[in-house]
């Protein structure tokens, strides 16, 4: 038997009412949609927990995977950050279960696109060098005999257009 579908017309954006909450009412409308919008929300919840007792920079490029019955994956994106947080795992679930999640067990899986993603939205900040430390370094190299030192601060110099 051929089993036809309509599809389900999602409600028009108004200027009042943002795209994003139209879409979350959308998915809240039928029963699979609303599981995945539950699951969606479940990850996010223990995903902010979970940040919550790593350390900063190993919550900025941890995720959580997936929550399979009692056991929670995390997604880190290299071996190094795998290692830490294999070491960190008893003090994650102890803190997970205190959060009121019921966990007992944490995969780790390396995903090295993680990585690409957070350099691509990391972004260099640099302070340029005020006037006090380039006349400090100018006079520095005044005092210098040739070699790499006074090169290199020749070439810091020169980048910051001084003498």
């Amino acid at each position: 038997m051929l089993r036809t579908f309509r599809p389900v017309n999602p409600p028009r954006p108004s200027n009042k009412e943002p795209s994003a909450t139209l879409a979350v009412s959308w998915l809240g409308g039928n029963q699979q949609s609303s599981q995945v919008l539950a699951t969606a929300r479940n990850l996010i919840a223990v995903e902010n927990a979970t940040k919550n007792a790593l350390p900063p920079a190993l919550a900025a490029v941890c995720r959580v995977a997936r929550i399979d019955r009692q056991e929670i994956t995390l997604a880190v994106p290299s071996a190094a950050y795998a290692s830490k947080l294999r070491q960190l795992a008893p003090r994650i679930l102890l803190l997970l279960n205190d959060s009121g999640w019921n966990l007992n067990e944490i995969s780790v899986k390396v995903q090295v696109s993680l990585l690409k993603t957070e350099t691509k939205t990391a972004q260099r900040q640099v302070e340029p060098l005020g006037d006090q430390a380039l006349n400090a370094f100018a006079e520095l190299q005044d005092k210098l005999r040739p070699g790499p030192l006074a090169d290199a601060i020749q070439q810091l110099l020169s980048r910051h257009k001084v003498r």
